[in-house]
């Protein structure tokens, strides 16, 4: 019987084939309508062609019923016109398609207003097809896959969800069946014949080596609770590629397998290399020049730095050199989907800044207190007496007050035992060789502004620092940091040059601090420098190392000649260790 009706059904004129579809399947005619929105839209599919509408919400229903089956009696129009300018024969005269909306088996009167009319669960008809009205229903509103993708890393989609929880969301993969052979091919979105197997489930996909030379494909259905919305269906521009095989952090995600038990925390501190340096000339050709170009472009590092830090399993992240569109369109989506939310903090006048990332499910953010150093030493009277110092230097004070160099700091609460706070900070002081005199006195600005942070906001609470210092172990930051003193006499008050020189004796606003993962021999390896300039700084009698991450081996960091490689997304090495926080 099946057989027979599946052999007629291509017989059936094109109308009927529809009205015997919507007997089985209603299709949804999706409607947008918020308070205080002058407009609401309407979307639907009708034979084939999609109907958007942009309508007052004050408008009466009948104008918009009025205006579809005119629509569709204008489309009718055309397709005669274009007939007879064929010399086919044409169809007879249009026909007047009724338009109709219910709620509750009842015919919605066309004086009533669209706001009030278009109800979740009406039923709009349309001729012979009905719809099943979705007022504000769970709808993907942005949808992009990354455009590199490489076997054995995670493939992790761009996903916004208006009235939906990404949460909630359904996610099925497909591999095409034949293989992706041209970029002709690579452009194109294959249909329901081209061919598509199931290979996963789920919001972040790893393709495997028999997935290369494929393209894949993601449905998702948007949801909220029990309600579903339409599926958005995305096809990867290109297929799957190779992978670089061993990579840099592949031995240290057997340290971070499992999740740091309450009450440890894992942090990891990384200055991952924004793409607005890494693709300068200078770096190219300079700094880099033994980087394979593939593996400084963006997109390529960018499955490197999603693996890695995916791996680790850290409850705190924070990153330095973080391009704006990287936070929004990569790092956040794919971090997200391993359970952490993110914060971003741009440098003035740059296109890089700051992220610090933390695991839901154990904190939550309490508040924010960004500062940009040169603006609170002028501004903020807590660091009067530094600005008067410096002021002795109009040189130094003038260069100080050009650099836009930033402090992120987050107060956070713990989940497991409400009340308990952490201050984490964030930093990339500046970077010139010369500039020890310069990176002291941001220091000393940071660590006022941090004691008067938890002062105000988190009285106890204690400190993780994290950042790009640019300063080795010898330097006057380390010797602020850890001994809460640095002398006048010291060689940085003079870095760069006796015009710029400055001395005098700078206290920290806090007691002597702990580099957690104590002083590798460098966390920055490139062909013309390598030494320790990253640190994860904390106060040892709040907090205590559980475990150290070991960096790579000095092999693993050479293989390629240096930072960063085919294997090694970043000029830097991740810190990650596991602090544990007294209860």
């Amino acid at each position: 019987m099946f057989k027979l009706l599946s052999a007629a059904l291509p017989l059936l004129p094109r109308r009927l084939l529809v009205s015997c579809r919507s007997l089985c399947r209603m299709e949804p005619a999706v409607v947008r309508c918020l308070p205080g929105e002058p407009k609401l839209t309407i979307s639907f599919c009708l034979d084939g062609s999609h109907k958007y509408m942009l309508r007052d919400q004050g408008e009466p229903l009948g104008k918009v019923l009025a205006r579809i089956s005119n629509g569709i009696a204008k489309g009718q129009g055309k397709a005669k016109k274009s007939k007879k300018n064929k010399g086919q024969k044409p169809d007879k005269s249009p026909e007047h398609v009724v338009v109709k909306l219910f709620y509750d088996g009842q015919e919605v009167a066309e004086t009533e207003l669209n706001s009030a009319a278009w109800q979740d669960g009406a039923v709009l008809q349309v001729g012979g097809c009905k719809y099943a009205v979705q007022r504000n229903a769970p709808t993907v509103t942005t949808a992009e896959l990354p455009g590199s993708l490489l076997a054995g890393f995670p493939v992790c989609p761009h996903l916004e969800v208006e009235f939906g929880n990404l949460q909630d969301c359904e996610f099925t993969w497909y591999k095409e069946n034949a293989p992706c052979t041209s970029p002709e091919a690579a452009g194109e979105v294959p249909g329901e014949d081209s061919g598509w197997t199931e290979v996963g489930y789920g919001r972040v996909h790893v393709p495997s080596n028999q997935d290369i030379g494929y393209r894949l494909k993601l449905s998702c259905t948007p949801k909220d609770g029990e309600r579903s919305g339409v599926a958005k269906q995305l096809v990867s521009v290109g297929a799957v590629e190779a992978g670089p095989g061993m990579c840099t952090f592949d031995n240290r995600h057997a340290y971070t397998v499992k999740e740091a038990e309450w009450p440890a925390v894992r942090v990891v501190s990384y200055n991952i290399l924004a793409d607005v340096y890494a693709q300068t000339e200078l770096s190219k050709t300079v700094l880099y020049p033994y980087c394979a170009p593939y593996a400084l472009q963006l997109d390529y590092r960018q499955n490197l730095i999603k693996k890695e830090l995916a791996g680790y399993n850290a409850d705190i992240v924070c990153l330095q050199e973080v391009d704006k569109g990287v936070f929004v369109d990569s790092l956040s989506p794919a971090l997200d989907a391993f359970g952490l939310d993110g914060v971003f903090r741009i440098k003035e006048k740059q296109h890089e800044g700051l992220a610090t990332f933390y695991r839901r499910s154990k904190f939550q953010l309490l508040s924010r207190h960004d500062i940009v150093l040169n603006e609170a030493l002028t501004s903020d009277p807590i660091h009067s007496t530094l600005l008067e110092r410096v002021s002795a230097n109009s040189a130094l004070k003038d260069k100080i007050l050009q650099r836009s160099t930033t402090l992120q700091v987050s107060v956070l609460e713990d989940l497991n035992k409400p009340g308990r706070k952490v201050c984490v900070a964030n930093t990339h002081l500046y970077w010139h060789p010369k500039g020890g005199n310069i990176r002291l006195v941001q220091m000393g600005v940071a660590l006022q502004h941090l004691r008067h942070v938890i002062n105000e906001e988190a009285p106890g609470a204690p400190l993780v620092f994290c950042g790009d210092f640019n300063s080795t172990p010898n330097s006057g930051v380390l010797q602020l940091v850890r001994e809460a003193l640095v002398p006048l006499q010291h060689a940085d008050w003079g870095s760069s040059g006796p015009e710029e020189s400055c001395s005098m004796e700078l206290l920290s606003a806090f007691p002597p601090l702990l580099s957690a993962c104590s002083q590798p021999a460098y966390t920055n390896y490139v062909g013309g420098f390598h030494g320790c300039l990253d640190y994860i700084f904390i106060q040892p009698d709040s907090m205590q190392v559980e475990q150290v991450i070991p960096l790579p081996s000095h092999q693993e960091i050479t293989t390629y000649e240096a930072l960063p490689s085919v294997a090694h997304p970043s000029d830097h090495i991740a810190l990650i260790c596991d602090l544990r926080w007294n209860p």
